[in-house]
């Protein structure tokens, strides 16, 4: 079961349990063209863009991804190996199209600036074992 959820910051998705797999969570990673996966984060290397990232993501991720970053029964960890690997172009490809059919919704509407921002803060974001997070 799938259920979806409109919030002020868009629509999220809840699954059921069993309703997804890793593999699932990450597919789209794999769909961005070849073009936007090279395109270079401008902001990668200012702190004040980190920290304003940080501050988006809360504002706009966390309701779904969790307010660590290590996902829950509406959205993947964002820790995970499969976007840590990911190049920056990549991640704003995903922040900027969304993926619909998986719940997270186009933030196309946020300036690029505060979108590269929290790609910045995303690209910082160390793994968390499954076990540790399961024992929070």
């Amino acid at each position: 079961m799938v259920l979806m959820i409109a919030t002020g910051l868009g629509v999220c998705s809840l699954r059921g349990a069993g309703q997804s797999t890793a593999s699932d969570d990450y597919a789209a990673l794999a769909e961005a063209p070849a073009k936007a996966s090279l395109r270079r984060n401008p902001r990668e290397e200012d702190t004040q863009d980190r920290a304003a990232g940080k501050k988006l993501f809360l504002q706009h991720c966390a309701e779904c991804h969790g307010s660590d970053a290590n996902g829950g029964s509406r959205a993947p960890s964002l820790r995970a190996d499969e976007v840590r690997l990911a190049t920056a172009g990549t991640l704003f490809w995903i922040l900027t199209n969304g993926v619909v059919r998986r719940g997270m919704p186009v933030w196309s509407k946020l300036p690029e600036p505060q979108r590269w921002q929290i790609v910045t803060y995303i690209r910082t974001l160390e793994n968390t074992p499954v076990s540790i997070k399961n024992a929070r």
